[in-house]
């Protein structure tokens, strides 16, 4: 079982651009250990026949077909916008 001695938690805090006070240190240090503990475990089972996946369930098509139906008119989709004109949304300008 991994302990927090077998890593440096201010390496870690480093890495990750953070400072840490004592308590988080502390704090973290435990729970760094404790998950390196369930990686542990997880290294004891056996997958040699398991092929590698990216999902658990076949992902065919998950995608719903691309079909023309009717849209919003333009008076109701311009109903809300803060300012408009000749029928089309009006935004700031962005030039930089």
């Amino acid at each position: 079982m991994p302990s927090s001695q077998e890593f440096d938690i201010d390496q870690v805090a480093n890495l990750a651009r953070i400072e840490l006070t004592g308590e988080e240190k502390a704090r973290f240090s435990a729970q760094l250990a404790d998950v390196l503990a369930h990686i542990a475990k997880l290294q004891e089972v056996d997958v040699g026949g398991i092929e590698p996946t990216a999902h658990a369930f076949p992902m065919d098509n998950v995608w719903a077909a691309d079909k023309a139906g009717p849209s919003l008119p333009a008076d109701a989709a311009l109903q809300n916008a803060p300012a408009q004109r000749d029928g089309m949304f009006v935004v700031p300008k962005v030039v930089e």
